[in-house]
């Protein structure tokens, strides 16, 4: 695993923002953070990032203790904030320059070139950052934390406050620099995007709530529903349906069966069999996809009952 945390915990006064947090973060992949305000999301990213010490407990991240060596740890990573700051009087390439200078850089033109080609921002290279919009501000922070060709990419709430068009742009990029090998940290508050970008989830409520794919939390919280549409439905396919001895639930939402099977492989083509037996006129026949959100919500109130 690139980033380890062992009992990772950062205390403000008497206020506990990360409590004994135990989390991976693999090579390679997008690992997404997830959590309501307040969890503790940028303050795990602050203490991998070598930018506040934990008050217990450690971190390692590339085989380095960002809270021993932050200067080596800033070296490897890049970082994107919520709220990222420039000099709004400078140029982007002069801007771009400026934090280049930072890492001592042998090929800072040819990077900067790349990134800002790569960003959509070449054309406006001269132009002072003070006359962008919020989106060309973004990437123009993507590129300024790429410049020195980091292992890991932290990126807090990327899309925040931008416009739909601009955001799906964002996502894009992204998505590009995960294909090119990047290690990023992704903290939203996007469900949607979390699930579009992010190969595993953390769900972080000051604790770990819990660590996983979206593939496998679905499969941890929530059994296969078959969902079968039809033209009507009367009260004897319910009781055809119902005493069916593989049929495990059923419900119902308006002209819609919603079944859960014993084993769906095996039963399901036996069931849409008994119910056009039964007289019923299937219209389609799909299986239920449970959304990010509800596996969320469903993590959140589990953790609330506890």
């Amino acid at each position: 695993m690139l980033i380890e945390t062992f009992k990772l915990t950062r205390k403000f006064g008497e206020l506990t923002a990360v409590d004994n947090l135990d989390l991976t973060a693999e090579e390679g992949k997008i690992l997404g953070f997830l959590g309501p305000n307040g969890a503790g999301k940028t303050t795990t990213m602050r203490m991998l990032a070598g930018l506040i010490s934990p008050t217990s407990g450690y971190a390692v991240v590339d085989g380095i203790r960002p809270d021993k060596e932050p200067e080596r740890v800033h070296e490897i990573i890049g970082i994107l904030t919520e709220a990222p700051g420039f000099y709004n009087n400078l140029s982007a390439r002069r801007n771009l320059e400026y934090f280049a200078g930072f890492y001592h850089l042998s090929d800072a033109s040819a990077q900067i070139e790349k990134y800002l080609k790569l960003m959509g921002l070449w054309e406006r290279r001269q132009d002072k950052v003070g006359t962008f919009s919020k989106g060309m501000k973004q990437r123009l922070a993507l590129s300024r934390a790429l410049i020195h060709k980091p292992k890991i990419l932290f990126l807090d709430e990327p899309t925040s406050g931008l416009d739909p068009e601009v955001s799906q742009e964002v996502r894009g990029l992204i998505k590009n620099l995960s294909r090119e090998g990047y290690t990023i940290i992704l903290s939203t508050h996007n469900l949607s995007e979390a699930e579009q970008l992010c190969h595993r989830i953390a769900v972080i409520r000051t604790a770990l709530v819990t660590l996983d794919t979206p593939a496998n939390l679905r499969k941890r919280l929530f059994h296969h529903q078959t969902m079968i549409k039809l033209e009507e439905i009367d009260d004897n396919l319910i009781q055809v349906v119902s005493k069916l001895d593989y049929v495990n639930k059923h419900s119902r939402e308006e002209n819609t069966l919603l079944i859960e099977l014993a084993d769906p492989s095996k039963h399901q083509a036996d069931l849409i069999k008994k119910i056009v037996e039964a007289g019923g006129r299937i219209i389609e026949v799909t299986d239920k996809k449970h959304s990010l959100e509800d596996i969320y919500l469903s993590l959140l109130n589990e953790e609330e009952k506890i």
